[in-house]
């Protein structure tokens, strides 16, 4: 929706969205000529702010009511630590004492932390769309008193920061009504974004309801490159995740070629830490190349889970690779003392963005000695490739096998020599000043983190990815879990009490992993208890979806369905349902996720790329869903042993003693273990053996 006004001519052209680096200003005995109230926040992103010369205020309920009893306007201004352009602006207006007077004189000032407050990011993001038709951060609005928005937009130099911010006051003051009207018509357009219509459940979907979606989007792939075709590339974990199981269930080649080579480009490019381990945030180039060097938790947690199930398909040894590199990454850098992981990383260091990530040629000879040229046509170092005069980002043109075949290598001497350069690199790589941390731990992002870990020791069979698994749920469950309330994001010193749809979600989820790989039934226990808490706090009986958040102090309720670089909170819990209500032959649960899942089929239809876990879920109504169940005191091996197999629409779940939950009931046999394999309430005899299940499954399939 565009929304005509007469302060249109403000909407003035603004960056797109990019990501990138903040640096975190420490200033630990430092003395400063301004200190505002954000001071007092922990969170990194707002402690950048604290010197700055506006008087910033964190969101609140007071700082709202302070701008209606003032009647003034109020300025939102919302970034994340790691975000380049957010510390440009900075730098070019909040640290400027002119545009500082001028913002203090009338406006009052919130910095918000969109890692801390997604609900509010959400809200004006959505506002800014409407009203300029893109959007990214900084994202910049002005505001009524009310906080219905009358400006948005996002990076501003200082010249058209302080236009802004004169003629929208002044046409604020000179038409308080017209400005009222304008702000109200786009505060209608954000509910109505966020109105969802109940679809009937009993409605059903055709067999083939995902072959039309899926033949509009295919024309959006990269067939050479990976990813969908244009200048930047992003990895959307939900989307590979589900193409991955839509090729096997679809028996869809065009999918699983196009899936596969996504996979394999990634790692080859510059966009994987070739070095250290770990994935960028996204490539500036079609060819992953180059990225935006900022590390998010929430990349490595979903990446994990997806090449761990890509490893279970393929068998390809660089994909395990990547994962174990990636839980190394991870426990070196970015694991707090409480056992809690941290949000992100910078990109930039010494005020230079990929400065640790990069080298020059001398540095590489210097390092790698008599390797150096082996080391340079493996990772495409020559002048025609220099990312920045003489610097680099290695780069990987063509896969291991091909590279070891023209140089007369064995797969295992190159993988022995890559990894002494990478040995190398890593101890040359801490000499320099590395990236600043957001070190705030974010629930739904170390949930993700969780399932991460629990699809890695699915896939590998290692328990130590389990124990890392369940140290991070102990640790959530200590900080971030109090009396059934979830925290959203804590760290020492903090205050913050919000707990969002996704953290209760995303941790329900995890929770039911846990359940399903140690067939412990307290965690089964928690989920269920989470889950329920979950409906009573955000539950919008309209459209049979959840809210983002509890209160109402927003201008609209949100409710996100949608995937982002996260999945869609919504979709998860209709995940949780159908899972639950497999479990237990619960129809309840079973019809909340089908009402969920059929409302959102029509947005499904018209746009699968982004609502892709949905999608997923939809397999399971379009596609058989069986339940794989061990009874027995061998249950956890045998379960063990169907969880390294890649097995989709399947839930694989077992119980070592005598159970009530109605797939145990009645199945326990002393001193045996049996394996029951059904769908659709029909089972097939018991058997011992998986080998003897798997036959079954595929009689079931043949069916």
């Amino acid at each position: 929706m565009k929304l005509p006004f007469r302060y249109s001519f403000l909407l003035i052209t603004v960056l797109g969205l990019i990501f990138s680096a903040c640096k975190d200003k420490a200033d630990k005995g430092e003395e400063h000529a301004y200190t505002n109230a954000l001071v007092h926040e922990t969170s990194p992103y707002l402690l950048q702010h604290a010197h700055n010369p506006v008087d910033w205020v964190a969101w609140s309920e007071e700082a709202l009511e302070k701008a209606k009893e003032e009647e003034k306007l109020i300025i939102v201004s919302i970034g994340y630590s790691s975000c380049h352009w957010c510390h440009v602006m900075e730098e070019e207006c909040f640290e400027d004492e002119e545009v500082a007077a001028l913002m203090n004189e009338n406006f009052i000032n919130i910095k918000v932390d969109r890692e801390e407050r997604p609900d509010v990011d959400e809200v004006y993001m959505t506002a800014v769309q409407l009203m300029t038709g893109n959007g990214g951060w900084p994202l910049n609005v002005i505001l009524l008193p009310n906080g219905k928005p009358l400006y948005g937009g996002t990076y501003h130099t200082k010249a058209q920061w302080m236009e802004v911010l004169s003629e929208v006051n002044a046409k604020y003051n000179n038409d308080k009504a017209g400005a009222e009207d304008y702000a109200n018509r786009v505060a209608r357009g954000v509910a109505e974004v966020n109105f969802i219509p109940k679809v009937a459940s009993e409605q059903p979907l055709p067999d083939d309801f995902l072959e039309k979606p899926m033949e509009s989007w295919k024309l959006q792939w990269d067939m050479e490159k990976g990813g969908n075709l244009g200048r930047e590339k992003f990895i959307i974990p939900a989307n590979l995740n589900y193409l991955l199981n839509y090729a096997r269930l679809a028996d869809d080649l065009e999918s699983d070629v196009f899936v596969k080579n996504t996979l394999d480009k990634i790692l080859q490019g510059g966009i994987y830490d070739h070095v250290g381990g770990g994935f960028f945030r996204y490539s500036t180039d079609p060819s992953w190349k180059v990225p935006h060097f900022e590390k998010m938790l929430y990349d490595q947690a979903q990446l994990l889970s997806l090449y761990s199930k890509a490893f279970a398909i393929y068998k390809e040894p660089a994909y395990k690779k990547a994962v174990l590199e990636t839980i190394a990454f991870l426990e070196r850098e970015m694991k707090g003392s409480d056992g809690g992981f941290y949000a992100a990383m910078d990109a930039d260091s010494e005020g230079v963005e990929g400065a640790y990530y990069t080298w020059k040629e001398e540095e590489l000879k210097s390092t790698l000695g008599d390797d150096f040229a082996l080391f340079a046509e493996y990772y495409s170092i020559n002048p025609a490739a220099a990312w920045e005069e003489d610097r680099y980002v290695l780069f990987k043109k063509e896969p291991d096998v091909g590279f070891a075949k023209a140089h007369d290598l064995t797969l295992a001497d190159l993988s022995s020599k890559t990894d002494t350069w990478h040995k190398e690199l890593l101890e040359a790589r801490k000499e320099r000043v590395a990236p600043r941390k957001d070190d705030k731990i974010i629930t739904s992002w170390n949930a993700l983190l969780i399932s991460g870990f629990i699809d890695a020791y699915k896939a590998f069979g290692d328990p130590v990815l389990l124990e890392k698994a369940i140290v991070i749920f102990q640790s959530l469950k200590s900080s971030a879990f109090t009396d059934g309330k979830v925290l959203h994001s804590y760290k020492k010193g903090s205050t913050r009490d919000e707990g969002f749809l996704e953290d209760y979600a995303f941790l329900a989820r995890a929770s039911f992993s846990l359940y399903a790989v140690t067939l412990d039934t307290t965690y089964l226990d928690f989920t269920e208890n989470l889950m329920g808490e979950l409906e009573s706090r955000f539950s919008d009986e309209d459209s049979g979806m959840f809210r983002y958040n509890e209160g109402n102090e927003l201008i609209a309720s949100i409710i996100k369905i949608d995937d982002g670089v996260i999945p869609s909170p919504n979709a998860v819990v209709a995940e949780n349902y159908l899972l639950l209500g497999h479990l237990k032959y619960d129809k309840t649960y079973l019809e909340k996720a089908d009402q969920m899942m059929m409302t959102v089929s029509q947005r499904v239809g018209e746009a699968i790329n982004n609502y892709s876990y949905w999608a997923d879920l939809i397999l399971s109504r379009v596609h058989p869903f069986y339940e794989i169940v061990t009874v027995g005191e061998e249950a956890e091996l045998l379960s063990a042993e169907f969880h390294k197999l890649f097995l989709p629409n399947a839930l694989v779940v077992g119980s070592p003693v005598s159970s009530e939950l109605a797939l145990f009931k009645d199945r326990y046999v002393e001193g045996e273990t049996y394996i029951y394999v059904c769908t659709n309430n029909t089972c097939k005899l018991p058997v011992k053996t998986v080998i003897e299940g798997l036959q079954q499954l595929r009689d079931f399939q043949g069916n």
